[in-house]
């Protein structure tokens, strides 16, 4: 066997990127012989630049998309909401009232007619589909429709000016990099500067004047749509009051808020795209549906914060209407007792309905105390012990009102009623069993012989005994716990401030419910102003005592409350100013608490505290005020939380009547 020849290799070295390697020159393998580690490559890569530049025309190709989608979208929108004439029927143009608002409203729409006709034009091709009846076929044809031209028109952004202000900026950076070395360089650049400057401002002048000239017809088109728009509100308003007098009885707050929501719906339909005269049907079924539910809105308020109460209360409803109002805080403890007054917002028919309703359920109570032995058959006795059944309206409507954050339905309240129903009537039906003793009458026999015949017989007689049975006595109490005692149990702060809004205002409807027995301690007669004599006052304890609880005068009374938020009850309310006039750190005590920490005096001064008790049922103290001194007839005067806070005479048959003691916090 023969040997196969085979060529010796040939291998070289040399030194590369990766160091000392061996080529073999026949194979052309190479192999590394150096433990250098492998240089890596900093150097960007080949195609970095122009994927910069694609990923710049990407960029402007997507800008470019989404500004005529804009405009598309825009366009569209405009075709949408261009508003027509209204259409006024024979009867409508013969009624006087509405005479004057026709031919305003006819007038507007004339000269938006003509600021329409002014806008240019374009011309494009469109596609219109017909249908041949005779031959059953349906034609494609091509034909020309004038459109408005876009607001821009030919004013384009041009795609090169950034580029080249781009650029311009370079320039300039690098002769200001050198400018420095020379004077006559830097001195002819800002003059260059200064030129191009002026140049530029000349420029944008003639460019901004170019556009607005052609953007003219669209301005005018534009305000003469707005006009229209408006003139045509202002007749729909106009024949609402004609159609729904109620609201021409209503205050100026009230028709004001009517004709921002007829405005509103008005705007609302055209936006839509829909027919004038769908809109004008639309808008008159909405304010007649809303004829009653404008009666809610706010009105003056009688208190010593008057002025500043009307302009608050006005903002609010705005931000209510246009907004939306989930909540609101009644007082700002750091803004000197600044009050904002909140109206009911529901439908009258809820407002009413509610009420209605919560009354059918006392009736029916009522019914079941009438009727307890039908009930509960077979006692011996019933012994019923009820506290009188009622509610104050105000207190319901407050409560749901605030529960439900501003508006509630009939169908929304029913759950809420029944709870607050739960709360405010507590019913106990217990049966106790009596062991009692009567008398009663039997019938006794004996036997009697004869003697001479020896023949017997029976003999009756009756006779009493005292025999014990059961006596089934049925007891029903019914304790009506006060239903504005109920809010404080279920609401958090928040809510019950909502509810302490609504009870400083009555909702701003007094109208609802007139027989309330809020009505005259807040409305018809509410409390008389007392300023306290400057005499007292010379004591500097007394006055910053004075100072902080005047804060608050006018606030109502809402059972539990502590804080200004809240607004207060007796208790609460002398708390809160003891402890907030820098005087003293009671904390928030009761009346009773606040009796404790007192030392009664028999001689009070201005500043020491005044207790009642039985002014309702609970044991001990019952009601606390402050002492204020006597007023200029000789009468003792008081500062308390009644309902509302005010001052009071304390010589009156009823204080008298109720009075504990005066007291001294030390």
């Amino acid at each position: 066997m023969s040997k196969e020849l085979k060529a010796s290799d040939k291998v070289t070295q040399k030194m590369t990127r990766d160091g000392a390697v061996l080529q073999n020159l026949n194979t052309g393998e190479t192999s590394s012989i150096s433990e250098r580690p492998q240089e890596e490559n900093y150097a960007a890569a080949p195609t970095a630049a122009a994927e910069k530049v694609i990923e710049r025309i990407d960029t402007e190709i997507t800008r470019h998309k989404s500004k005529k989608a804009a405009k598309k979208a825009y366009s569209k929108a405009q075709s949408k909401t261009q508003t027509s004439r209204l259409q006024f029927s024979a009867e409508e143009r013969a009624d006087p009232t509405l005479e004057k608002y026709i031919r305003k409203a006819e007038k507007k729409a004339d000269k938006l007619d003509a600021a329409r006709a002014a806008v240019p034009k374009k011309t494009r091709i469109v596609k219109e589909r017909t249908f041949d009846e005779a031959a059953g076929k349906a034609k494609t044809r091509l034909a020309f429709e004038k459109t408005d031209k876009p607001p821009n028109g030919k004013l384009r952004h041009n795609p090169l000016s950034r580029p080249a202000r781009e650029f311009g900026n370079t320039v300039h950076g690098k002769i200001h990099e050198v400018e420095g070395e020379n004077v006559g360089v830097e001195a002819g650049h800002k003059t260059e500067l200064v030129f191009e400057k002026a140049e530029g401002i000349a420029i944008r002048g003639v460019k901004r004047g170019i556009r607005s000239h052609k953007l003219k017809p669209y301005r005018a088109a534009a305000k003469a749509e707005q006009k229209a728009v408006k003139a045509n509100a202002d007749y729909l308003y106009q024949k609402a009051l004609r159609d729904n007098p109620a609201l021409a009885h209503s205050n100026p707050l009230s028709r004001f808020i009517q004709k921002q929501r007829i405005k509103r719906q008005y705007a609302k339909t055209v936006k839509t795209g829909k027919t004038v005269k769908k809109t004008a049907e639309k808008t008159a079924k909405a304010a007649k549906k809303t004829a009653q539910e404008t009666k809610c809105a706010a009105s003056f308020v009688v208190r010593h914060w008057k002025g500043c109460l009307i302009v608050l209360g006005i903002a609010l409803v705005l931000y209510m209407l246009f907004g939306g109002l989930s909540s609101c805080s009644m007082f700002g403890g750091n803004t000197g007792g600044a009050v904002i007054a909140s109206s009911y917002l529901s439908e009258d028919a809820d407002i009413l309905g509610a009420e209605a309703a919560y009354l059918a359920m006392e009736e029916e109570l009522q019914n079941r105390l009438d009727n307890v032995g039908s009930e509960y058959p077979g006692y011996d006795e019933y012994r019923v012990t009820a506290d009188e059944i009622e509610h104050d309206p105000y207190v319901l409507i407050s409560i749901l009102s605030a529960w439900h954050e501003g508006v509630f339905t009939l169908a929304e309240a029913q759950g809420t009623m029944e709870m607050l129903f739960e709360k405010q009537y507590i019913l106990t039906v217990t049966e106790e069993v009596e062991v009692r003793y009567r008398t009663e009458t039997r019938t006794g026999s004996y036997t009697v012989t004869d003697p001479e015949t020896g023949e017997t017989s029976t003999e009756y007689y009756e006779y009493e005994v005292t025999v014990a049975y059961n006596y089934y006595i049925l007891n029903v109490d019914l304790e009506n716990f006060n239903l504005s005692h109920v809010p404080v149990y279920i609401m958090g702060e928040e809510t019950l401030s909502m509810y302490a809004v609504y009870m400083s205002t009555l909702g701003n409807r007094a109208d609802l419910f007139p027989q309330s027995s809020y009505i005259p301690k807040y409305i018809t007669n509410p409390p008389a102003k007392y300023e306290v004599p400057a005499a007292y006052l010379e004591d500097e304890h007394f006055a910053r005592l004075i100072e902080e609880a005047e804060k608050y005068l006018y606030y109502p009374y809402v059972w539990g409350g502590s804080n200004p938020n809240t607004s207060f009850d007796c208790s609460g309310f002398v708390s809160y100013v003891l402890t907030n006039s820098g005087l003293y750190n009671t904390g928030r005590l009761g009346a009773q608490g606040l009796y404790n920490i007192s030392t009664p005096v028999s001689t009070p001064r201005p500043g020491d505290l005044v207790f009642f008790t039985g002014t309702y049922d609970t044991p001990g103290v019952s009601h606390v005020g402050i002492y204020v001194g006597a007023d200029e007839a000789g009468n003792p005067m008081m500062l308390h939380c009644g309902d509302p806070i005010q001052y009071s005479k304390l010589n009156t048959s009823y204080w008298q009547s109720h009075f504990y003691a005066y007291g001294r916090v030390l």
